[in-house]
């Protein structure tokens, strides 16, 4: 085809392309995401999603993958803290829970977008205000700096205070929102009156219990058996099961050849002295001028200087060191009080900031100190302790205790290292590292899950043993720790999947569950049969009385008693409200075999008034909190539907 008609056809091609889709063809194939939230502007709320408007004015934010994986293993590890030994990890790697935290990050991610485009700002006071009040940076209830300074510094990575507080501004931004949606929920006293009329309810119940039945003797045919197995076959399955060979390697059972000789306890206490003399403390204050992460080599060496011409400010005869760090000092926590850190303790601050500040004497303002928070000048205040304290006589004994611990930490340490070198030379057999260190080769198994004596129960050895890798593989795993200074090397030398049970195995199994089905079945007509006649007009008592059934009348039954078990009132209060002068029956199979044939005669709703008003305030807390919640789970829905949410599951 060619000349303007081919022009024309292609035009009206082009376009359902250009508007409907056609960045899913051309873009979404190397997309490089998790996921992508694209938001219309502001300005234009409004604006139609179509590709080349959303293209041009909607504002979007990616999900990296890198991002996805780091809170995908936060998450793993939050579930195998809570759960324990009940953690899956191979069901946790399901498509399921890896969406589950992606929803997660999306509708961070639309809060964020949203906060940004109402223009919505989290101050200075509001971040500090909200890091003094994490516990994990107070000390007997108050922010500590040495705290918050020594936790940032723990981290992995370690973070600098300027990349935690704009963690908890990021976090504060896009939290405000549901917040304040949540705080604008109310109740109003009729809806309290009638809450508290339904939980204050009252019914008179009469029952019977209907014992368990007996076992079925009757023969149960092959076709039954055929048919009640197909029916649950899930319940006739073998787990899957390992069998591993493993050796076990702990320091407790190291010997060591030299006991440590009497000049090495000397000098051991002389290096540890300070431990045994009485806590020395510093009294001190600091003025810290921040050096980002990121930060250049020209701001660095502006931060430098900076810092050097404050500490000549605070060393002159007439400065005011507290002045000059309520003007100066980077570090909110302190800058307030005239820089002051309080009594410092060996061990509390980086190592930097602690050689300094101890080799200064009172009075002292020390140059510029770099850490990895940026530069601090020092001013040492006052010192108090350490004096002398105890003789080497009297700490002889925890000094030999505390060598030989090291020794045989040291031997334990390089043993291990030497039989995992052999390990990762000859992964395919265990016998040769175990030959290393004079170690039996056990073995174990087969096992399941959650099976298992002694160290086979470890849950960290019991993930390892059920690992993909190691069980396709049989190569000998990295150490496993199983305790303090305890690891365990192991090699799976056998694997048999979950399967199902053929019928010939489980006869038994279905010919006794088919009978207890039969006999359940019977008691449960028998209920059946004994409710038939309370509908039709005659009373429990009467019922039970041809039965040989004892009947217990219960007046006033509240909600939760166990009258005779939970699930019984459960059903008393879902049964229906009786009319004068009649009953409702009803029945419920218990989990031991017993059955529980009721009625319920009358019931007496709860009185509002009996309440006091403090029981009032916190029932109405509790709705308030349950309403708040809802109302800003719906105004998430609804911001998320006027976004545009793109997920790439093959980067999941």
């Amino acid at each position: 085809m060619s000349g303007w008609i081919a022009v024309v056809i292609v035009v009206l091609l082009a376009i359902p392309f250009a508007f409907f889709g056609m960045e899913q063809y051309l873009f979404q194939s190397g997309a490089n995401y998790a996921a992508k939230v694209e938001a219309p502007p502001s300005w234009w709320r409004s604006a139609p999603d179509v590709w080349p408007v959303r293209k041009l004015v909607w504002s979007s934010e990616t999900i990296g993958t890198e991002d996805f994986r780091r809170a995908f293993e936060q998450e793993r590890q939050q579930r195998r803290i809570q759960m324990g030994d009940a953690f899956d990890p191979r069901s946790f790697e399901s498509i399921e829970s890896r969406r589950q935290v992606l929803e997660g990050l999306i509708d961070q991610t639309v809060l964020r977008l949203t906060a940004e485009s109402r223009g919505i700002a989290v101050g200075d006071a509001q971040v500090a205000a909200q890091i003094q009040q994490i516990p994990a940076f107070q000390v007997d209830g108050q922010f500590d700096l040495q705290r918050y300074q020594v936790a940032l510094q723990s981290q992995v990575p370690a973070q600098s205070p300027s990349q935690f507080e704009a963690l908890i501004r990021e976090s504060l931004q896009q939290s405000l929102i549901p917040m304040q949606v949540a705080e604008t929920a109310f109740v109003t006293r009729a809806g309290i009156d009638r809450l508290m009329v339904l939980l204050g309810e009252r019914r008179d119940v009469s029952f019977a219990l209907i014992p368990p039945p007996e076992l079925d003797e009757d023969e149960v045919g092959d076709e039954e058996i055929q048919a009640w197995y197909q029916a649950n076959s899930a319940e006739y399955r073998a787990p899957e099961t390992v069998t591993i060979e493993y050796i076990e390697m702990q320091a407790a059972d190291m010997q060591i050849e030299d006991e440590p000789s009497e000049e090495e306890l000397r000098a051991h206490f002389e290096s540890q002295r300070a431990r045994f003399m009485g806590d020395e403390q510093r009294l001190a204050s600091h003025i810290l001028i921040e050096v980002p992460a990121d930060a250049s080599t020209a701001e660095a060496q502006a931060a430098e200087a900076r810092a050097k011409e404050l500490a000549e400010q605070a060393a002159g005869p007439d400065a005011d060191f507290a002045a000059l760090a309520r003007e100066h000092s980077a570090d909110f926590g302190s800058a307030e009080s005239g820089g002051d850190l309080g009594w410092v303790q060996p061990g509390e601050m980086v190592p930097e900031f602690e050689q300094a500040l101890f080799a200064m004497q009172p009075g002292d303002v020390s140059a510029p100190v770099r850490t990895d928070f940026g530069w601090h000048v020092l001013q040492l205040r006052e010192v108090q302790g350490g004096e002398e304290g105890v003789a080497f006589e009297d700490v002889r004994d925890e000094l030999l205790e505390e060598l030989s611990g090291s020794a045989r930490e040291r031997a334990y340490s390089d043993l291990v290292g030497a039989v995992v070198d052999q390990a990762y030379r000859d992964p395919n057999s265990l016998a040769p590292a175990a030959a290393i260190g004079g170690f039996e080769v056990k073995q174990a198994g087969p096992f399941a899950r959650g099976e298992g004596e002694g160290i086979i129960a470890n849950p960290a050895l019991q993930r390892a043993a059920f690992t993909e890798s190691l069980i396709e593989d049989q190569t000998v795993s990295d150490p496993i720790d199983v305790g303090t200074n305890h690891s365990v090397l192991i090699r799976v030398t056998g694997h048999a999947p979950e399967r199902a049970r053929p019928v010939e195995e489980v006869r038994d199994e279905v010919i006794a569950a088919i009978r207890a089905d039969r006999a359940t079945k019977r008691a449960i007509a028998r209920a059946d049969a004994m409710i038939e006649r309370m509908r039709e007009g005659s009373a429990l008592a009467e019922v039970a009385e041809t039965e040989e059934l004892a009947v217990q009348e219960v007046p006033g039954v509240p909600r939760g008693t166990p009258v005779p078990h939970p699930a019984a009132v459960q059903a008393y209060f879902a049964a229906e409200v009786p009319a004068e002068g009649e009953s409702t029956p009803g029945k419920v199979v218990l989990d031991d075999g017993h059955i529980v044939v009721f009625e319920v005669t009358a019931v007496h709703p709860g009185n509002p008034e009996e309440a006091t008003e403090q029981e009032r305030a916190m029932l109405a807390q509790q709705l308030q909190i349950a309403a708040g919640n809802d109302a800003a789970a719906s105004v998430l829905r609804a911001l998320r539907q006027r976004m545009k949410v793109t997920v790439i599951e093959s980067q999941l």
